[in-house]
């Protein structure tokens, strides 16, 4: 009997300092900074053979999945904008199979409907169905634990792990962008802009793709909405610039400046190319809808 080695992998939690400035004369610069931060979210998680080990009964707990064999799967629909409807939203363990009904990937997500349009979107000729299994009480045991009886049962009937689950194999998991750092609005609370605030936000969002104004850093948000939005952003694989709205060294009297010049009272908030896009409401409805990644590529 063939037994299995569950190994976690970690990323490196700190960035390099990254600075930033306006092409003008005489204008206060962006400076930047980073902030050490733990990884986020699940771990990656490889599952393989081992012969060399001594075999071991691995007990395990899954709240309301089938087995894999057991389960019924679901096309894809070819129109992307069907998927949403087509998959639950809730969390879970998903199996994606190609068009010959071959087992490409195992993988766990808070919404299986938006991870189903990710890979559509990415990797569509190998997304042509998949099956699902919807965790009751998705914490991260649960959903690691069923993941693991997924991959478990599939090794013991081929011997083999799915392509996409193999290490290195980065087609189905998308690399999180490298952790850049927080942009700085002014040189400091007590030195005289050159420039009035409201102009220097005008540029900044208007000079680049994607810029959150967000409370805390990007490497530690200090309230919810932020941190789901930090999140959202990095899941989607999304370069973009935060600015630190509590910051009141270098970026006083943001808040109320920010509110006035978008016309938006709360926070975190995001621009687009220029333009306000919303809060975390709105990104968290896009995000369920499949929706956020065809925001940031257009």
């Amino acid at each position: 009997m063939a037994t299995f080695n569950i190994s976690y992998l970690s990323k490196p939690n700190s960035s390099l300092p990254i600075f930033s400035n306006f092409s003008s004369q005489n204008t206060p610069s962006f400076s930047s900074y980073s902030i050490p931060k733990p990884s986020f979210l699940f771990p990656s998680i490889t599952l393989r053979p081992n012969s060399r080990t001594r075999t071991r009964h691995v007990s395990i707990v899954v709240s309301a999945v089938k087995k894999l064999s057991e389960t019924d799967p679901l096309t894809v629909p070819l129109e992307p904008v069907e998927i949403s409807g087509s998959f639950p939203k809730e969390s879970g363990v998903y199996a994606v199979y190609d068009s010959n009904g071959v087992l490409q990937f195992v993988g766990i997500s808070r919404n299986i409907a938006a991870s189903v349009l990710s890979h559509k979107n990415t990797v569509p000729q190998l997304c042509s169905s998949v099956k699902v299994g919807v965790v009751d009480e998705p914490d991260r045991t649960a959903l690691t634990e069923s993941w693991k009886s997924w991959m478990e049962e599939h090794i013991a009937a081929t011997g083999k792990v799915p392509p996409g689950n193999e290490p290195g194999n980065s087609t189905w998991v998308r690399q999180p962008p490298k952790k850049k750092t927080d942009l700085r609005l002014t040189p400091g609370r007590h030195v005289q802009l050159t420039l009035p605030l409201e102009d220097l936000i005008d540029r900044l969002v208007k000079e680049n793709k994607v810029v959150a104004f967000i409370k805390g850093s990007r490497s530690a948000p200090q309230c919810g909405f932020s941190q789901r939005v930090v999140a959202m952003l990095e899941s989607e694989g999304v370069d973009y610039e935060s600015v630190d709205v509590l910051d009141e060294e270098y970026n006083y009297g943001l808040r109320e400046t920010l509110k006035n010049y978008s016309n938006w009272p709360t926070f975190p908030q995001i621009f687009v190319k220029g333009e306000l896009v919303g809060g975390c409401d709105i990104l968290t409805s896009m995000y369920e809808k499949g929706e956020l990644a065809n925001l940031f590529k257009s």
